[in-house]
This record gives C-alpha cells, sequence and structure tokens, in this order.
C-alpha cells in the first residue's frame, strides 16, 4: 500500500513545511491541489512548478498527481449544453495534463461537483453526452503526457450527477480511452447502498485511483468507518495505486490528522491481510 496526502489540507503552510511534516508521518506521494499554486493553472510558471517539484524531491515524496480540477476557476463546466464553455473545459483538462506531467504526476482525479451538476433544462441523458465530448476532446493530450483522468463518483450529498460508481463506470467506458478510468472515495462511497469494499470489487477492472476518508469528512479512522474491509478488498483485487488522505473538515488540526490517519491506515492494512 502506498499512502499520500492531499496538499490543500495545510493551508497556508508552504510547500516545504507541508512536505517534511508529510514524510516525517510516512507518507511515500503528496496529490496537489492546483489552486494552492495559481487559481487558474494557466498563469502557474515554470519557477512555480520547479519550486513544488523541489520541494517534494528534498522530502522524498513523489507527487501522485492533482485533483481538485476546476475548484475556484470560473467559465469551465462539464455537463452545459454551451459548447463554447464545454470547449473550453476541455481545453482546460489538457493544461492541467501539461501541468500533472510537469510536477511528475500521472493522475487527475475529476470531481468538481459545482461544475458539473444538473443545470436547469439539460437532462440527464444530454449532461451524460456533453461529459463523454468534454473528456474525449482531452483524450489525445493526456494520452500524450501518459496521465490519467480519474473519475470520481460523489454521493448525493454532494450533486446530482455521477453519484455511484457504476455511473461514473458508465461514462467512462463511453469515454473510450485507457487514461479515463475510475476514481474511488470512501466517503462517497459510503452513501451508497451497497457495501463499500463489494463496489470496490465490481469496478477492479476501472479503478485508478483512491481516497482515503470519512463521511464525517475527517480522515480514516476519525470516524464509523471500518477500514480492514475495505483494504482487504483492494488487495483482493491487486490494487497497486495510491491510497491519499483527503480531510475537508480540519477541526482536530492538520498535524494530528496527517499522523492519525497514516497510523490508523498502517494498523489496519495488517489486520486486513493477516485475517
Amino acid at each position: 500500500m502506498r499512502y499520500a496526502i492531499c496538499n490543500e489540507m495545510f493551508g497556508d503552510w508552504s510547500a516545504e513545511k507541508a512536505f517534511a511534516l508529510a514524510r516525517e508521518c510516512g507518507y511515500t506521494g503528496v496529490e496537489i491541489a492546483p489552486f494552492t499554486i495559481d487559481a487558474d493553472a494557466r498563469r502557474i510558471t515554470d519557477a512555480q512548478v520547479s519550486a513544488m517539484r523541489q520541494a517534494a524531491e528534498a522530502n522524498d515524496l513523489e507527487v501522485v498527481g492533482l485533483h481538485w480540477l476546476l475548484a475556484k476557476t470560473e467559465g469551465f463546466y462539464l455537463t452545459t449544453a454551451d459548447a463554447e464553455v464545454r470547449t473550453a473545459t476541455s481545453d482546460y483538462l489538457a493544461t492541467l495534463a501539461r501541468l500533472c506531467r510537469q510536477l511528475g504526476g500521472s493522475v487527475m482525479v475529476f470531481g468538481s461537483p459545482q461544475q458539473r451538476n444538473l443545470l436547469p433544462g439539460v437532462s440527464h441523458a444530454e449532461a451524460t453526452r456533453y461529459a463523454v465530448e468534454v473528456f474525449q476532446a482531452a483524450m489525445p493530450v493526456l494520452e500524450e503526457h501518459d496521465v490519467t483522468l480519474a473519475v470520481e463518483p460523489l454521493g448525493p450529498s454532494e450533486g446530482d450527477f455521477l453519484t455511484t460508481a457504476a455511473e461514473a463506470a458508465a461514462l467512462i467506458e463511453q469515454v473510450g480511452s485507457s487514461h479515463c478510468r475510475l476514481h474511488l472515495d470512501v466517503k462517497a462511497m459510503a452513501s451508497e447502498a451497497e457495501p463499500i469494499a463489494d463496489i470496490i470489487r465490481a469496478q477492479r477492472e476501472l479503478v485508478a485511483h483512491f481516497h482515503a476518508n470519512d463521511p464525517n469528512l475527517q480522515g480514516p479512522g476519525f470516524g464509523e468507518v471500518d477500514f480492514v474491509p475495505i483494504f482487504r478488498a483492494l488487495d483482493e483485487i491487486k490494487y497497486d495505486g495510491w491510497v491519499s488522505v483527503e480531510v475537508f473538515d480540519y477541526e482536530p488540526g492538520v498535524e494530528r490528522l496527517a499522523r492519525e490517519s497514516i497510523e490508523y491506515m498502517r494498523a489496519t492494512a495488517e489486520k486486513a491481510h493477516s485475517s
């Protein structure tokens, strides 16, 4: 199991300070939210990319990739009927793919519920068609740079489009590229009727990336979700990607969240392997 942590949870910490703590805790990867560098990825300079890479390398951390792809942006939307906006969104995903590779990453998690929820007058079938179009248009650049777009289902508390892993998988099949695959998130899967472990097994062919968290919006082990069957299922499907800690509620404190999340995952992985 390879453990990473998402960098936005460190707030206004410098990359050097954040990555040093991550490495001290035992993480070997870091996942970047582009807005922590600049709200518009098109403005990110080579010098900023180099500084982020150097901070990661200095702490023996691998840059896993990007997430929160459209957060804090304007003018982009996945499921809009506006063809110009869809084209702009595809172009921006291509920009992010280039950035991801420059940083040393290889996966981009597409969640961004505020830029994909159903708009007035757009049916679910139309939204699916628009989303497939946007992703397909970006695929040549993703493929060129060997970056995988990992589509993230999100629960109904966050949106109304792609709310289950099965729905996301169906859309991915329509995109039809080996560089468009599935991202699974524990918080989101907990909203489904099916047990999380069964969802993982059902999507074994498509899973490219994984976020560890809890429906209480804190880290793994901070809530009620038992990760033993989850990690056992990841073992069963021979998942060899990253498990990234993604937190939304920082009330326990950043250092405690970072440290206790990986401690819990390591202990849980041992139980899963031995049982």
